[in-house]
């Protein structure tokens, strides 16, 4: 597996190759935020482990750069900074686990592992289809019958969301908290205009209807 670095400090970066040596794996070090972002950008790697605390270009920042862009390259933080609120930031950032140092390296080693077998399940699932409709996450290119569908950013979330939920019933709730990050209600009709506008644009001109409002109890995408 080929493995991106980005750590300052050279004795631990020394020791997380010596630790993840014996598993084969083909790593390389950038040392610091600014180069990380670049080679983690610019290259295709199965396995970004970041430290939190960078010169230049801290590891969030560096992470969240890269969701932005579409890059969901896999990412491990290290950190001494262990506390819950600590680890919920950097999970809401867009890493996929986080280490506190001082660790065992075998712990290391398993935890690199796992997520080795999470980004090919990625791989699996870069392209969700529901009934003609297709969805590239990497791309982030919409289709329906080979036709582009031209989504703005909240729109492909949505439906990005409603895909991977397809044949669910999905609730406003659900759509607030996990589309728009609202862990309240807004007493606005933000979801049933985005939902209005979705199903223009998927759904006109076609002759099945793929998007269901189920009525008292939320939306479908897909399924009978």
């Amino acid at each position: 597996m080929r493995i991106l670095l980005v750590e300052d400090d050279n004795r631990m970066a020394e020791l997380v190759c010596a630790g993840l040596a014996p598993d084969g794996h083909d790593i390389e070090i950038a040392a610091d935020g600014k180069a990380g972002l670049l080679r983690a950008a610019g290259e295709n790697w199965d396995l970004l482990i970041i430290d939190r605390m960078l010169p230049g270009l801290d590891g969030l920042g560096l992470v969240r750069t890269l969701r932005a862009a579409g890059i969901d390259t896999p990412a491990l933080f290290l950190t001494t900074m262990g506390g819950i609120d600590d680890r919920v930031e950097a999970l809401r950032a867009g890493g996929d686990d986080y280490l506190v140092k001082p660790f065992a390296l075998a712990e290391l080693s398993a935890r690199v592992a796992a997520l080795a077998r999470r980004g090919k399940s990625r791989v699996a699932e870069s392209v969700l289809r529901v009934g003609d409709l297709e969805l590239d996450r990497l791309s982030q290119l919409v289709t329906r019958q080979g036709k582009k569908i031209t989504l703005k950013p909240r729109e492909y979330e949505l439906l990005e969301y409603l895909m991977r939920h397809a044949g669910q019933v999905v609730t406003r709730t659900m759509l607030l908290e996990d589309v728009w990050d609202f862990h309240f209600d807004p007493q606005t009709s933000v979801v049933e205009s985005h939902i209005s506008r979705l199903r223009s644009k998927i759904d006109r001109g076609f002759p099945v209807e793929l998007l269901a409002t189920i009525r008292g109890a939320g939306y479908r995408l897909g399924g009978d």
